[in-house]
């Protein structure tokens, strides 16, 4: 019933709340999850409270992204913001050391995406949601996809 419970909840609050967009949600997903196995596998914890958990989560996780939308200086307190961390192959120190990331990780990611050359990447980005993306030289065109980007 808890599952059961769990699922028509998140169906009715809609795809926003099982998102992956950023750190919050992350953690709004593993709440979610933790509660479920709470409620699964403990005695001490009544279906009624597990299905009144789920749903302030999910209601708490609507408040805040709705508020997020609503305002940018709540925005900026809730959600982490895309930060530059390669441009057109060189490295940006002063990003990486702030975001704790490596020469090694950038690299890696790199190659994940199918590129053998530091010199052939545009720009790495770190994402909010703790990714890196990794766009391609394409040639002397600006690239506009940065332009939300903090350098």
């Amino acid at each position: 019933m808890a599952y059961a419970g769990m699922v028509l909840i998140l169906r009715v609050a809609g795809k926003r709340s099982l998102a992956k967009l950023n750190a919050f949600d992350l953690v709004v997903t593993v709440a979610l999850g933790s509660t479920l196995a709470t409620v699964l596998l403990t005695k001490d914890v009544a279906l009624a409270e597990g299905i009144f958990a789920f749903i302030m989560q999910v209601l708490l996780q609507w408040i805040v992204s709705r508020a997020s939308v609503s305002s940018q200086s709540f925005r900026r307190l809730v959600r982490a913001q895309p930060r530059l961390l390669l441009e057109n192959g060189a490295y940006r120190k002063e990003a990486m050391a702030a975001e704790r990331v490596t020469a090694g990780e950038i690299e890696a990611a790199v190659r994940n995406a199918g590129i053998g050359r530091l010199e052939a990447v545009a720009a790495v980005v770190l994402e909010t949601d703790g990714s890196m993306s990794v766009i391609a030289r394409a040639g002397d065109e600006r690239l506009t996809a940065l332009d939300s980007v903090r350098r």
